[in-house]
């Protein structure tokens, strides 16, 4: 058997527990966050010399567009090459499924009348009459008499066609 059950309180009590640890944590990573974007913005931005005359910040602006503009480009690039890449993944998808093939679903035998199967086809309107055998020709059966004299003996058609093997194991 397994250990005793926990109690509510004593289930509670945990629970309070672990969720004070877990904002401890969260509050610790969002103090972590800020102190490396803040290190980040030290490195990559540092804070602008503004004393002097008003040419010191016109040349500021355009170092600023300068930046701006190659980070623009270097999106468009990323972006571009996502893009490339979705579409490249949607592609192989499609080959996938080309090589799996679409299974057919298996056939349902149905009995259903040629005319039937024409009206489901046309609709309602159009009635054509599949009766095939009428539009048919009718063809009497001639009964073909073979000379009586052609029967006649077994074995003289035995004895003629014992000279023809011989004439062809001859050549």
């Amino acid at each position: 058997f397994r250990g005793k059950k926990m109690t509510s309180s004593r289930r509670h009590q945990l629970k309070s527990l672990m969720l004070q640890i877990a904002t401890k944590w969260l509050e610790e990573e969002k103090k972590s966050i800020a102190a490396a974007k803040e290190a980040y913005l030290a490195e990559n931005c540092p804070p602008p010399d503004l004393s002097g005359d008003l040419t010191n910040p016109q040349e500021i602006c355009k170092q600023l567009h300068a930046a701006i503009d190659k980070i623009d480009e270097a999106r468009y690039d990323a972006e571009a090459k996502v893009q490339k890449a979705d579409k490249e993944i949607e592609d192989l998808k499609l080959k996938v499924v080309d090589l799996a093939g679409v299974k057919k679903p298996a056939l349902k035998k149905v009995r259903m009348s040629a005319d039937a199967m024409l009206k489901a086809l046309l609709g309602s309107k159009h009635t054509v009459n599949m009766d095939l055998r009428a539009n048919l020709k009718q063809v009497k059966k001639e009964t073909k008499e073979e000379p009586t004299e052609a029967i006649g003996d077994w074995r003289k058609n035995i004895e003629d066609k014992a000279d023809r093997k011989k004439m062809f194991e001859s050549s």
